[in-house]
């Protein structure tokens, strides 16, 4: 029979209501994110995966993207002033592109850092010339 202590089952407390809390903040940013970014722009990134995690000490939501500028992890991380900070991860290394996000400006922010970058002009031609190559491809 195993005994655990009173300092144990408190740890194990604290764990489940850790997992707890960082999935609920994640489950938060998933809805605000979806909710607020054009289903257009959330496809371009090809999203393949949303996960909770904790990420530098703060809850947080995962996602694997496959972007124009960016292939790879977003982190979009709750911090201490109720902002978000957003990262891309780059095999080891990750890079923060913005620790001041308010909740409504998650997908451009994200937009401009894995898709569409700072020059919409250029973005625009990119994607006409896109969906000019796909049409060649449907016509032959």
């Amino acid at each position: 029979m195993v005994r655990l202590t009173v300092n144990q089952i408190n740890h194990q407390k604290i764990k489940v209501m850790e997992k707890e809390y960082v999935m609920q903040i994640a489950q938060t940013i998933k809805e605000q994110l979806v909710s607020l970014t054009p289903m257009s722009i959330l496809m371009s990134w090809d999203i393949t995966e949303f996960a909770g995690t904790i990420f530098k000490d703060l809850p947080a939501l995962r996602l694997k993207v496959n972007g124009r500028m960016h292939s790879g992890y977003v982190i979009i991380a709750l911090n201490g002033s109720d902002y978000y900070e957003v990262y891309l991860l780059k095999g080891t290394s990750a890079e923060c592109i913005n620790e001041e996000v308010c909740f409504d400006e998650l997908g451009d922010i994200i937009d401009r850092a894995i898709e569409s970058g700072k020059d919409k002009e250029e973005y625009e031609q990119f994607c006409s010339q896109s969906l000019a190559g796909q049409c060649r491809v449907f016509i032959i």
